[in-house]
């Protein structure tokens, strides 16, 4: 039979989905790329925030209209199903199949006892080292390193979901490390709800620079970076081992969500004013070619003008290199739906564009910077129209940032590393030449 994948939300969700094409893949069932033309259609739903919720219970409206068609099964699974099985069950009972985020250990013999419709089976749990269908190309692929988190900010719903922070052991990341370098991957990224306090709950103590320094002896692995940096836990440590490697790409991905220490305190986050700060600035002396990537919340409750104008203000002199904003969403069973005085939404809209509009200002400053230098990049591909290679250097995280443009002048290969230099800008993307 063909199984066609639909991956919504994070790439923490993508790693799953690609054990999962593996799991059918290992059982002799044929992959396809479009979903609409399977037999069995496989949903990896995410259940983050308000919008990301309506895209799954859409997707999964929009497949169900294919039951009638090609589609014998379909299947929804992820962290939607984690919080809502029940009531989805009773809304939407043209899907065949929920699986929760919690019977992944029984994933493989769910899916068996529906198709083949055979109760007793021989368990296959969900593995932290099963095999993966890598789905992000052949040049980078991201390694989950922990899942959960136990932060329990009051506006996130993932403690709930995935529970607390649960760190793999550096032995199985470094041997899942050496499988993707032997297949040829160049770069891998770290990921986790919060990969800076990776080892916490196994070890007593954050071991990200640990496991860094272990990945870096592995030959064949160019780059590695990180997401999900959280600013009260990046350490000294932590930032002389990217010092010392220049595998690490020295970007940081640090959410910092706000910089009022009252709002901070309302979304009992473990960081204050002084400390992000303090951090930006040491960054930026001890790494100065360092690229700085956050996100921001606005219209959380209670959020006052004078608190937006703070965060406003710090972020127009902090010139992040990158930069994501969303508007707060009240997420059920978290403490902040409870909390008074919730911003209305054209206010949180407002300071959303606001923020976005100053940010498109600095990135744009920035990027004019980066003209008339050099950089490796990673070349990715190729433009529709052949006239240009589209590559990365270590300042853009792929899917995320942007990329620089090459033009075409000779042959060569994805995958490869060239040295360019920048000569232009187009919005958030980089034009340059290979140095000859």
């Amino acid at each position: 039979m063909k199984v066609g994948f639909i991956s919504l939300g994070c790439n923490k969700n993508l790693v799953d989905t690609e054990k999962t094409i593996a799991l059918f893949k290992n059982h002799q069932y044929e992959i396809i790329n479009d979903a609409k033309q399977a037999e069995i259609i496989v949903i990896n739903t995410c259940g983050f925030i308000e919008s990301a919720k309506q895209e799954a219970i859409d997707t999964i409206l929009e497949m169900a209209e294919y039951k009638n068609q090609n589609c014998k099964y379909l299947i929804a699974m992820g962290c939607l199903v984690e919080r809502y099985k029940e009531e989805l069950e009773k809304e939407i009972p043209e899907v065949d199949l929920y699986i929760k985020y919690s019977e992944y250990d029984k994933l493989w013999n769910k899916i068996e006892e529906l198709i083949e419709n055979e109760a007793e089976k021989e368990e296959e749990p969900f593995d932290e080292l099963a095999d993966r269908v890598i789905t992000t190309g052949e040049n980078y692929a991201y390694l989950k390193i922990a899942d959960g988190c136990s932060n329990y900010c009051t506006y996130c719903a993932i403690p709930k979901i995935r529970g607390p922070l649960k760190s793999r052991k550096i032995e199985r990341i470094i041997q899942e490390a050496k499988d993707l370098a032997q297949k040829g991957y160049k770069e891998i990224i770290l990921t986790a709800q919060d990969t800076t306090k990776y080892g916490i709950d196994n070890y007593g103590e954050p071991r990200l620079a640990e496991l860094l320094e272990e990945l870096c002896k592995i030959p064949k692995i160019k780059w590695i970076r990180f997401l999900y940096a959280y600013p009260e836990t990046i350490t000294e440590e932590l930032i002389e081992t990217i010092k010392k490697h220049p595998q690490i790409c020295p970007y940081f991905d640090i959410p910092i969500q706000h910089i009022s220490d009252t709002v901070l305190k309302r979304m009992n986050r473990h960081s204050n004013g002084k400390t992000i700060r303090s951090l930006i600035t040491k960054l930026r002396k001890e790494l100065p070619n360092c690229i700085l990537r956050t996100t921001v919340m606005v219209g959380f409750p209670e959020e006052t003008e004078e608190e937006f104008q703070e965060l406003y203000d710090f972020l127009k002199e902090a010139r992040f290199d990158k930069l994501g904003a969303f508007a707060y969403s009240k997420e059920e069973g978290t403490p902040a739906e409870k909390m008074q005085n919730q911003v209305h939404s054209q206010t949180k809209k407002s300071r959303y564009h606001k923020i976005m509009s100053l940010q498109q200002e600095i990135s744009e400053e920035n990027l004019k910077q980066k003209v008339g230098k050099n950089y490796e990049v990673m070349l990715e591909g190729m433009t529709k129209n052949g006239k240009y290679y589209v590559g990365r250097s270590y300042m853009d995280t792929p899917e995320i940032d942007g990329v620089i443009y090459i033009p075409n002048t000779k042959k060569l290969q994805a995958g490869e590393f060239v040295t360019c230099k920048i000569t232009d800008i187009k919005e958030y993307d980089l034009i340059g030449e290979i140095l000859e």
